[in-house]
């Protein structure tokens, strides 16, 4: 009889395997993928794609490139309305781009953020009509988002426990909250809490974000708010917890390979719930932004797509909090560039350009690293080639 030590089976072997692996992957710095090859260089490919097609666009409607892109940038960051309404959408970006990045990173795809944003809207709206008139701001606005993150949350929770518990796909539940979340706040605004002969609510009592322009006269009639502050904090905190805390190792490890997280005695129904709830109150939090920053009230369809423009932000930003930063500034400059160009070319140009940085992403990303890769590999084996040649 043998009395050697017992060989694992094969099956507790691979995960053995798999669960180094993902320590290895998921312990990487958090500039890890951020660099030339993994971060920048496939989102500038992507914006040079995005000028040539630009150029020939501009060219088939009769103008000069030149003139449209020279009025797209005085129309954004030349003057200070246009700087305020870029950081006015950048910021509800910036929540919807983090929600699905953070489920992104636990291999969830939460397509939810709509639904979670408009909600997260209401709940800020809704608590700010109940403070009383003369809450203090100290006091009102911490409410009114704490209010929107734990709605947010809880819409978020919905899916994130029937995957938890079920393995129901979190996108096909995502996707049709959606719309039962909307709905069911449509109704409600519009049997209970509207304004008569409007889609919104009443004003709210106390809450109120200060604007830029309260502060800065330069930035009259823009929207920018000082919502832009939480977003950034939030996209602060995302990291720090993703990147410096036990359970953002988890989360990472979850989505590199659930079964050696697992194996490694990570809970991992539990962080895909808790995954789901932050994605959502982070998604949540956008809503103040329209509601508490720019309105004051919550109004019918004023999500207006962000949640679902979000994914396209996370996909550029690469699923990083900071590069999520950039990107969300990126997609709102298109979006408000398309208004100070729409005297001489379409609106819907920057609509396309927007597509074909998504487009140009999504292809560049693979193809990028893979000719880095073969760069690398032709280098060092000429290095190996030069040295043998010196030895002999």
């Amino acid at each position: 009889m043998s009395t050697g030590p017992a060989t694992p089976p094969r099956e507790q072997q691979r995960a053995m395997q798999s669960t180094g692996e993902v320590r290895a992957m998921a312990e990487l710095p958090a500039h890890a993928g951020i660099g030339l090859a993994g971060g920048f260089l496939p989102p500038l490919v992507a914006l040079a794609i995005a000028a040539v097609v630009g150029d020939l666009l501009i060219l088939s409607f009769g103008e000069a490139p030149s003139t449209v892109f020279r009025l797209l940038v005085e129309g954004t960051w030349g003057n200070a309305y246009g700087i305020g309404q870029v950081l006015y959408k950048t910021t509800t970006l910036t929540c919807t781009g983090l929600a699905f990045a953070l489920a992104g990173r636990a291999g969830l795809f939460n397509v939810g953020a709509e639904g979670q944003l408009a909600a997260g809207g209401f709940g800020a709206a809704l608590l700010g009509m109940l403070l009383p008139a003369g809450t203090p701001a100290l006091i009102a606005v911490p409410l009114c988002l704490l209010a929107a993150m734990l709605v947010g949350a809880g819409v978020g929770a919905v899916p994130g426990a029937l995957r938890a518990k079920f393995g129901a796909s979190e996108v096909i539940v995502t996707i049709m909250l959606n719309f039962i979340v909307l709905a069911f706040l449509n109704w409600i605004v519009s049997a209970k809490l509207h304004v008569p002969e409007t889609l919104h609510t009443p004003p709210i009592a106390a809450g109120m974000v200060p604007r830029f322009a309260d502060s800065f006269a330069a930035f009259r009639g823009s929207a920018a708010n000082f919502t832009i502050v939480f977003a950034v904090l939030a996209a602060v905190a995302s990291w720090w917890y993703l990147f410096r805390t036990r359970s953002g190792y988890e989360l990472r490890a979850v989505g590199l390979q659930p079964d050696a997280a697992e194996y490694g005695g990570v809970r991992v129904p539990r962080v895909l719930l808790v995954t789901m709830c932050l994605s959502g109150a982070l998604a949540g939090l956008g809503g103040m932004n329209f509601v508490l920053g720019y309105k004051g009230y919550y109004e019918e369809g004023f999500a207006g797509g962000a949640g679902f423009l979000g994914i396209a932000v996370a996909l550029v930003g690469r699923n990083h909090p900071f590069g999520i930063l950039g990107a969300a500034l990126l997609f709102a400059t298109l979006s408000q560039g398309g208004l100070a160009v729409n005297a001489i070319v379409p609106k819907q140009l920057t609509d396309i350009l927007t597509a074909v940085v998504i487009l140009a992403v999504a292809t560049a990303v693979p193809e990028v690293q893979k000719q880095l890769r073969a760069a690398a590999a032709n280098v060092t084996a000429a290095f190996y080639r030069d040295a043998r040649k010196g030895v002999s």
